[in-house]
């Protein structure tokens, strides 16, 4: 992805401003790209190099793995942006005293940090202040800010610019630039995905091929002789343009993203509502107040990115208290890399790789931290639920079993491989999946795509958003009933076929997942066994009646990860037939014992996930569900994890 944005985008638009002299801009590369150039195209940075040399460009800092800095812990957020800043520092000889934040997601704390890590000022969009009453007119000068007297200064991106650069025609931005100039604004911000300039659908051929650059760079250049426009740093801004004045942006990021971050229903009755006010009524006054949600809902939508989060969070302290080793640090620095953790227009945490790398990351940590300990296990709400989960660990492994969710494992990780073996998205029903079904008839469950031609009726080219509309869906796709984890529990009837509990279109006799289990552990250093008991105990009294019914599974654990599942039952009032299927949802392949052997459904995990381009299959990992007769009342299943990388 690197080499192709390199190639496609970031080298031919730094290289064609340069030649052009549409300076001086600023620039912001994100940490893992300056690694990557370091070790593949150092001629790039060499040419960033020497733009910052000449002060032709402005180096703009960020945390230095490119964080969402609200998701982190508050000294991490100040050593994230520390780093990149020091990098840049040792790279180009440049004090980057401006920060790119980071999806654009604010809180007013954040002030106080970035100032701590020696920033001066850093850049929003315009909703965030006009959602607090701000006008328009208002956003055209730097704004000021602050949070425990550590004072910060704002610049506000503008939207239309975003949205006119580069998908509209040059003369447009003409019209609009020359607009502000009548009514007497002195600054106009854009501050934008260099992605926009050949990395998106279509954008290659329309900025570069089709002449929209030199389009652009020739309306400007008439623009800058007229002596009707300047460009000017960040830094040429502050010192040059009168202050906006105090303000307090409310928590926040860019529209988009707020409506992305609300459950499915919720989006849709604003998309709903944005409709009947028209378009005239959202673009205006009125719209900034007609908001979505906020980032960290994301950690309530997804519960996989809450437990990434939440354990990036937790290692982060171990980390702290135990002294910081570089190697710990370093790796939990690189898992806080913000797109495994959300998802919008891009695929973001429905990608498995980008979940794998924040996963492999926190084992690197872990192995780190708990480097000749024994195993043992500690009770605490990881994932902040108000429900407490059992933490098992030691120098080989991590996991985590909730009780509160039936008994299942919810992460298993084997720090050789860096696998976590639990880590498998559910599908659920995604707002997109709602409106490209609007746009298709009916049909069966096979689910397929198809996307019309964009038609502008304009000189331009559709934007990423607009191209959301573009999509249609046959069908329907599979929602999972429950969380995907780790031995999820259930009775299932007899007649059942496999087809139909791949698209979760049943009832089960009896599922455990959910239900509530008595938990305990015992610990020797070596081994760790742990035990959920469920229904009523079989030691109860005679007396018991004939609907009483009891599951226990116990989880061993010996010093390696691997795992082995001892399940005892009675469930008398099941039909005679009935079968105990325990479902494992598997990120990567391992060596899966049965006791006694059995059928096995086996079957691919899919998600019909929004993209760039469009909608996609992605493959989330392989359902294994051992099908064993109820009436046998016990049955075991060992996990033997491999050594290997993630396929």
């Amino acid at each position: 992805m690197f080499e192709d944005h390199v190639r496609d985008v970031y080298r031919p638009l730094l290289t064609a401003i340069a030649e052009r002299e549409f300076l001086p801009i600023n620039v912001h590369i994100s940490g893992p790209l300056l690694e990557w150039l370091e070790g593949h195209d150092p001629s790039l940075l060499d040419l960033v190099g020497s733009l910052a040399a000449e002060e032709r460009i402005e180096l703009l800092a960020s945390g230095m793995y490119e964080p969402v800095l609200v998701a982190l812990p508050r000294a991490d957020r100040v050593e994230q942006v520390e780093w990149m800043r020091e990098r840049l520092r040792t790279l180009f000889g440049v004090d980057a005293r401006g920060a790119w934040l980071t999806e654009r997601v604010w809180e007013q704390e954040l002030a106080e940090d970035l100032v701590r890590a020696g920033i001066d000022y850093t850049l929003l969009d315009d909703r965030h202040f006009l959602v607090c009453g701000l006008r328009r007119d208002q956003l055209h000068r730097p704004l000021r800010t602050e949070s425990n007297d550590r004072r910060l200064a704002l610049f506000s991106i503008d939207e239309t610019l975003r949205y006119l650069i580069p998908f509209r025609a040059p003369q447009e931005t003409v019209r609009y630039l020359r607009k502000l100039r009548a009514e007497g604004q002195p600054l106009a911000v854009l501050a934008d995905d260099g992605e926009k300039f050949g990395g998106w659908p279509g954008t290659r051929q329309w900025v570069y091929e089709d002449g929209w650059l030199e389009r652009f760079f020739d309306a400007m250049e008439i623009l800058i002789r007229g002596d009707e426009l300047r460009l000017v740093t960040f830094s040429g801004a502050l010192r040059e343009v009168e202050s906006g004045g105090l303000v307090y942006p409310p928590s926040a990021s860019y529209r988009e993203m707020e409506e992305w971050s609300l459950p499915t229903a919720a989006s849709t009755r604003l998309a709903r509502l944005r409709d009947e006010l028209g378009e005239e009524r959202v673009v205006g006054a009125d719209g900034a107040q007609i908001r979505g949600g906020h980032w960290r809902n994301f950690f309530v939508r997804y519960p996989e990115a809450n437990r990434m989060q939440k354990k990036m969070v937790a290692l982060s302290g171990l980390c702290r208290r135990r002294g910081d080793p570089e190697e710990a640090r370093l790796a939990i620095g690189r898992a806080q890399c913000n797109d495994a953790y959300w998802h919008g227009v891009f695929g973001g945490l429905y990608l498995p790789h980008l979940r794998q790398g924040v996963w492999r990351n926190l084992a690197a940590a872990e192995r780190a931290l708990r480097a000749g300990e024994g195993v043992a296990s500690e009770w605490l709400d990881l994932d902040a639920d108000g429900h407490d989960e059992l933490w098992v660990h030691g120098e080989h492994f991590s996991a985590i079993i909730s009780p509160h969710r039936g008994g299942v494992i919810e992460e298993l990780t084997v720090f050789s491989s860096g696998v976590n073996y639990a880590d498998v998205l559910a599908r659920r029903l995604e707002r997109y999946h709602l409106e490209a079904l609007a746009g298709g008839g009916g049909g069966s469950h096979a689910a397929v795509k198809e996307t019309r031609e964009f038609e502008p009726a304009f000189d331009g080219i559709a934007s990423i958003h607009e191209q959301e509309e573009t999509i249609i869906l046959r069908a329907p796709p599979p929602v999972d009933a429950e969380g995907r984890a780790l031995f999820v529990d259930r009775f299932l009837p007899a007649d059942l076929d496999q087809k139909t509990y791949e698209r979760v279109e049943y009832t089960p006799l009896l599922t455990l997942a959910g239900m509530v289990c008595d938990c305990d552990a015992k610990a020797d250093g070596e081994r760790i066994d742990v035990t959920c008991r469920f229904g009523t105990s079989p030691d109860a009294a005679e007396d018991e009646s004939p609907g009483d019914w009891w599951l226990h599974k116990r989880y061993s654990f010996d010093a390696s990860g691997r795992v082995a599942v001892d399940y005892r039952w009675s469930v008398p009032a099941l039909p005679a037939d009935a079968v105990f299927a325990p479902e494992l949802s598997l990120a990567h392949p391992i060596d899966v014992h049965l006791s006694p052997d059995t059928d096995v459904w086996r079957w691919s995990i899919q998600t019909i996930t929004q993209s760039e381009r469009g909608l996609e299959w992605t493959r989330q990992g392989e359902s294994v569900t051992p099908r064993w007769p109820a009436g046998l009342g016990a049955a075991m299943i060992e996990l033997v994890p491999g050594t290997g990388d993630p396929e």
